[in-house]
């Protein structure tokens, strides 16, 4: 099978403290943070057993492009990215909500509509919608941002009202999060894409507000295909998706929703091979680029080549201070 990091374990000169996140592993320096996007993957907030070929990588590359298209919205936390696996930036302090933008009935939104309810996050949704309908205008279904487990809606009153979020730096939040979304939107259907949802975090740098971690990435967001959105709609069949939504369907017809008592299905060598297509479709598809990949080296070798490139980096850094 192909070279996949299920974790690291790097020592940088003043390192201050590592943190191993659900897909990503994060090592703090005085005054930078150095994140190794891993080739984990989770779905239900459970980090699944095997790693996905590349994975890392390619996440990393598709943020690092939509985050370039972005700086004119909203100032974000990228100093450089010195191997494909790594990006390194400033060390903000984050806003423990996750915003999630969403313009379609679908994922956990269909989910929670099936099952009845007919408000989200605070926010009313309109009676007889399908799974995969427009929704009359993009709507903000925040999450709590949860340190492990299960993230949990939450709605814009409850945040205020927490004290978690101040009124008027959420509603700063709010209208950055649907300028970015449009501008995904865009980008999107230059691709003959759909933006279906997304979800942006944020935080705060030197008091300004600044955003964080990926964007616009298949493991943040849902996608369709825009020229057959219409009529796989009409005829009520499932949208094609480059999404996690395929993974998440995948363990919700083999048993596994995340709940306690259940396991997560075997992920033989097929099921990892197919997801890694989607990921590297999505890269192509989303980009337009093709991505650039050694399938010679092992896991080692690429941890090894992630060490030196972040190292190096450091180095000449150092030199240039």
């Amino acid at each position: 099978m192909l070279a996949a990091i299920q974790y690291t374990d790097f020592d940088f000169p003043g390192l201050k403290n590592k943190q191993r996140g659900k897909v990503r592993d994060l090592y703090f320096l005085k005054d930078r943070l150095i994140m190794v996007a891993t080739d984990r993957i989770s779905a239900f907030d459970v980090i699944l057993p095997r790693a996905i070929p590349y994975k890392g990588q390619i996440l990393n590359q598709i943020a690092l492009h939509f985050l370039e298209h972005t700086t004119d919205i909203v100032p974000n936390w990228v100093m450089a990215s010195p191997d494909p696996n790594v990006t390194i930036g400033k060390i903000c302090k984050p806003i423990p909500v996750e915003i999630v933008v969403r313009a379609y009935l679908a994922g956990h939104a269909w989910r929670q509509y099936k099952a009845g309810h007919r408000t989200l996050c605070g926010v009313a949704l309109p009676d007889g919608l399908k799974e995969n309908d427009r929704l009359p205008t993009p709507i903000i279904t925040p999450t709590t941002k949860a340190q492990s487990g299960h993230d949990e809606d939450i709605s814009k009153e409850e945040i205020i009202q927490r004290g978690i979020v101040s009124a008027e730096l959420y509603e700063q939040i709010e209208q950055t999060a649907l300028r970015l979304f449009e501008r995904g939107t865009q980008m999107a259907k230059e691709r003959n894409l759909i933006l279906v949802d997304t979800k942006y975090e944020f935080g705060l740098y030197e008091n300004e507000l600044h955003l964080i971690d990926e964007v616009h990435t298949p493991d943040s967001s849902r996608y369709f295909y825009l020229d057959t959105y219409e009529e796989l709609q009409k005829a009520g069949k499932p949208q094609k998706q480059l999404s996690k939504e395929f993974v998440r369907q995948w363990l919700i017809e083999n048993g596994f929703q995340g709940k306690e008592g259940q396991e997560v299905p075997p992920m033989t060598d097929e099921v990892v091979e197919r997801i890694m297509q989607r990921y590297m479709e999505l890269y192509s598809t989303m980009t337009g680029k093709t991505i650039h990949i050694d399938a010679s080296l092992t896991t080692e070798e690429v941890l090894k080549r992630i060490e030196h490139n972040i190292k190096a980096y450091l180095e000449k850094e150092r030199l240039l201070a």
